[in-house]
């Protein structure tokens, strides 16, 4: 199949690259438009996220959504205090044109409110103060016009930071781009580097960069596509390029370096293109089918944004095959041997033999080479046995980040700034929530959350005075609302809508701390009130959620992964241990980046250098570290394993297949994963650290994979199990035989110097 598909393209050369020009039109087009990306939200389906969608609809946004707002933080220099006429001057008329804009609802400042609440906005050191300002959009209508607002403060005298929900949006959005920018700088120039000393030739070395930069414009202008129809990550414009690059290269290096080996050995141009093909044309295409198995496990997480992350990787895997298919041998038609023009001389002109001899010196003794190497890895998987998860929050930001600093300094130098909250839901379908007959469990809830070790105090309807006991709060509410007390029917109408009643829960607590987890579930063991039920929100409870939502999620997406790329292997192989020690050996490389993922992030190694705060990792990065580099281990096994079952099925001798296909594709998985190491590499330099340790976890486990794994523990096992390695039990043999994936091709040729 393969084999024909060469032979048409070779024939049919101008017609495949029309097709690719307009595939690259059409992307170019959807990559234009652009379109709207979401942030990492909440779990729908989860408690806390009923609690959120309950709050958004009982009241308006600017109640209900604390994106409405923002915190500006004011700084005198030299000492200059809060209580000095200059700053006060100085804070009102930098203040000004933001209050006279017609999108702001009310600022507050330390200036205008009375002594209790302006002690609230000033520092503990005097030399700051906070402005509370109010917009009237909700956070998606405001963030489109906050540079315009940020852009309206400013002071000679003062030093300024805007903080809260829109600033860090904006700042997570701005640096991520900059982080992709600076990622396709540094990764295109060293992958042509270290292509040009992977083929010695400049030509060669820019058919897989071009194929590359093909992808990423087919990838992103898929996402953009896919974003008119779901919701779609704003991280997933990195995991497109970091994942795109580094496929597109791999296989369009693989096919071109075996179009030049069977040119080498005198075939002409149809023929080397069509046993290309054959060959390296379908490793490629069952790599890109383990790799989207790989990403479609984050398909098991509906409700989050890894399931877009998932198409995302899977829509830019697609096209990098399909160019790899198409436009790559439609240019190899076309230049034929010239493929090899413009020479450099002194490069990619190492000896050849190392990889054989490797092989043989592993396969010599094999228990020895493959029981250190294992409890090695394993040993580099094990920080990953303390893992803390958390959900990634303002820190993920660097430090430089204006709202990662303003945020900074209200945790660290404003009183009562560093509790955080847990929001309380009383959800009584029937309604009316303040109903005579809720009141009594709505007053017992309220006093046991209060009794919770952690908890502060508490803010809410039945908490109008500590001194109330519930006779009195049942003859305050049975009056009419409108003759209420106004401070009351102010709380009320924050706290209160037709089905729910808010209870806000206020501790000192840090949101990811153990403690604060242990007030969510102390709270959420409390019993339903009669004819309702206590759901339970906010940044504590969102983290327990999505951890368990991650938790119970895997154990399906892990199945689906194995079991569908053991399938496609068997096809692939004919066999049935070879795609078990595929998976085993993936799972090695894997848990090695794990481990040290967690020495690095968790535990702080290396902070310093890599320039991040030492921070729990944020539960989605083991499933998409897991699903990426999966399919990316598999990449190389399907390419040594495809040329060392092609000296099996010619020789039918288990070592000597070992040894020659380390040593035909050793040097290129070697060439291959260096080019993936630079453009993992590169986003390692990331300022965001969600991405920043995608892509030094990525970074670490092809380093492991391509080196380790399959230069001593891939022969070291395949020697102990010899010609079982090829062995499949006479039903499944027969199966294979009938709808087995293999091809017939003309003999390989040799080993290129």
């Amino acid at each position: 199949m393969f084999a024909a598909w060469g032979h048409i393209v070779y024939r049919r050369r101008w017609l495949v690259l029309l097709f690719s020009a307009v595939l690259l039109a059409v992307s170019s087009v959807a990559l234009s438009q652009g379109g709207s990306l979401s942030g990492q939200g909440s779990i729908g389906s989860s408690e806390s996220g009923r609690a959120v969608t309950l709050i958004r609809e009982e009241f308006p946004p600017t109640t209900s959504n604390g994106g409405s707002s923002l915190t500006i933080v004011f700084s005198g220099r030299n000492g200059l205090r809060v209580d000095d006429p200059r700053f006060r001057d100085a804070m009102l008329a930098a203040l000004q044109p933001l209050i006279a804009d017609s999108r702001v609802v009310s600022v507050r400042t330390p200036y205008d409110v009375p002594p209790a609440q302006a002690a609230a906005l000033t520092s503990r050191d005097g030399t700051r103060a906070l402005a509370s300002v109010s917009l009237k959009d909700e956070l998606r209508i405001a963030e489109d016009y906050y540079p315009e607002l940020r852009a309206l403060v400013q002071s000679d005298t003062l030093d300024i930071a805007f903080t809260g929900n829109m600033p860090i949006n904006r700042d997570f959005d701005r640096i991520l781009n900059a982080d992709l920018q600076r990622a396709e700088y540094v990764s295109l120039p060293l992958a042509l580097v270290l292509l040009l000393f992977v083929f010695g030739a400049l030509i060669a070395a820019l058919l897989p960069l071009g194929v590359g930069v093909l992808a990423i414009v087919g990838g992103l202008g898929g996402v953009f596509l896919l974003s008119r129809v779901t919701d779609v990550s704003q991280y997933a414009l990195n995991i497109v390029t970091l994942v795109g690059l580094g496929v597109a290269i791999d296989y369009s290096l693989f096919v071109t370096s075996r179009f030049r080996e069977e040119l080498r050995q005198g075939a002409g141009t149809e023929d080397a293109l069509a046993r290309s093909l054959a060959t390296a044309g379908r490793a490629i295409t069952f790599s890109g089918l383990t790799v989207a198995i790989g990403l479609a496990g984050m398909l098991f997480y509906q409700g989050t944004f890894l399931a877009s992350l998932g198409l995302a990787g899977a829509i830019v895997v697609a096209i990098a095959v399909l160019y790899g298919l198409t436009f790559l041998p439609a240019m190899l038609a076309l230049l034929g041997p010239r493929v090899d023009a413009l020479q450099l001389p002194f490069v990619g002109r190492g000896r050849g033999g190392l990889w054989h001899r490797i092989a043989t010196s592993v396969m010599r003794h094999p228990v020895l080479v493959l029981v250190p190497t294992v409890a090695f890895v394993l040993l580099a998987g094990s920080p990953f046995l303390h893992l803390r998860l958390a959900n990634a929050d303002v820190s993920a930001l660097p430090p430089s980040a204006e709202s990662r600093q303003g945020y900074d300094i209200l945790v660290n130098e404003f009183p009562g700034q560093n509790q955080s909250s847990v929001t309380v839901v009383g959800y009584f379908r029937d309604g009316p929530a303040l109903s005579a007959a809720h009141l009594p469990d709505l007053y017992q809830t309220s006093r046991r959350i209060a009794a919770i070790a952690g908890v502060l105090r508490v803010f809410g309807p039945l908490d109008v005075d500590p001194s109330f006991d519930l006779s009195q709060y049942q003859s305050l509410y049975a009056q009419q609302s409108d003759a209420l007390p106004p401070t009351v029917q102010q709380l009320v109408k924050a706290t209160t809508g037709e089905h729910i009643v808010v209870f806000t829960a206020m501790t000192n607590l840090t949101a990811s701390s153990d403690e604060a987890r242990d007030v969510v579930r102390a709270i959420r063991a409390l019993p339903d009130p009669s004819g309702g039920e206590l759901l339970v929100t906010g940044q504590t409870a969102f983290d327990l959620d999505t951890i368990d939502f991650v938790v119970d999620h895997t154990p399906a997406a892990l199945a689906f992964i194995v079991l569908t790329t053991y399938v496609v292997l068997f096809l692939l192989l004919g066999s049935v241990l070879l795609p078990v020690k595929a998976v085993l050996m993936n799972l090695l490389s894997i848990s090695a980046s794990f481990g040290a993922l967690v020495w690095i992030f968790e535990d702080g190694h290396l902070a310093t250098q890599l320039g991040f705060t030492p921070q729990s990792l944020d539960p989605t990065i083991p499933v998409i570290l897991f699903c990426i580099v999966f399919g990316l281990s598999m990449d190389y096994e399907v390419f040594l394993l495809s040329r060392m079952q092609e000296e099996w099925r010619r020789t039918r001798d288990n070592q000597h297949a070992v040894a020659e296909g380390l040593e035909r594709s050793g040097r290129l998985v070697t060439g291959a994963a260096a080019i993936m190491l630079g453009v993992f590499s590169a986003f390692a330099l990331a300022d965001v650290v969600i991405i920043k340790s995608i892509g030094l976890g990525m970074a670490i486990a092809v380093a492991i994979d391509a080196t380790i794994v399959r230069a001593l523990i891939v022969p070291a096992a395949m020697r102990l199990l010899g010609s079982l390695n090829w062995w499949a039990p006479g039903p499944l043999a027969r199966l294979y035989r009938r709808v087995g994936l293999a091809e017939a091709i003309a003999p390989a040729a040799d080993p290129a110097d």
